[in-house]
């Protein structure tokens, strides 16, 4: 000890050498019982706050890795759903027999019938079984599908939450809307006529 600087770098030992009860010790049995206190709570303190640091830092470190983690499973429904409408525009370029950028329901009959069909589009979840179902549920009603019909359509039909039957019962209240619509307008019409 001696000096004040060799008494701090006696603390700075203590601190990072680990060898603090040699030191400790000295002035516990030579001097006075009560720097017994002063190194418990020096101690203490100085373990406690390395130990917060550290624990910030791997804490740290873990959320910046959970960031990336959710930016890289974002980026990845942003890429698997990217793939998913490139396979259900070769899928309609494939069922799109005229090559008229328009699928009618004769060329799309002809298309699911084939058995590799059905299986290639029951790997992209879309059941094929009933035909003029999908057609209609694809359709928007003028009787052909397009290709952004297709996509939209077959995107909808995708998945258990939006199982076929939900989007069936959309696609026809949908059409009951257009009917009506054109209902009261029709309605309109005599009655400004009478």
């Amino acid at each position: 000890y001696g000096t004040a600087g060799r008494s701090l770098w006696t603390v700075f030992e203590i601190t990072f050498s680990g060898g603090w009860p040699n030191y400790a010790r000295r002035l516990v049995e030579e001097v006075s019982v009560g720097f017994a206190w002063f190194f418990a709570v020096y101690i203490s303190t100085v373990v406690f706050a390395m130990t917060r640091i550290i624990t910030a830092l791997f804490l740290k470190d873990t959320l910046a890795v959970a960031a990336n983690d959710a930016e890289m499973m974002i980026q990845e429904k942003t890429r698997e759903k990217k793939a998913y409408a490139a396979k259900l525009l070769e899928v309609f370029e494939a069922a799109d027999a005229s090559g008229d950028g328009l699928i009618t329901f004769e060329e799309f009959e002809n298309f699911v019938n084939d058995p590799i069909v059905k299986t290639y589009l029951a790997t992209l979840e879309l059941d094929a079984n009933e035909t003029k179902n999908l057609f209609c549920m694809l359709d928007d009603g003028d009787g052909h599908v397009t290709a952004e019909e297709f996509v939209q359509g077959a995107v909808r039909l995708k998945g258990v939450a939006r199982s076929q039957d939900v989007v069936s019962i959309m696609h026809d209240f949908t059409r009951m809307g257009r009917h009506i619509h054109a209902l009261q307008s029709s309605i309109h019409e005599l009655h400004e006529k009478l």
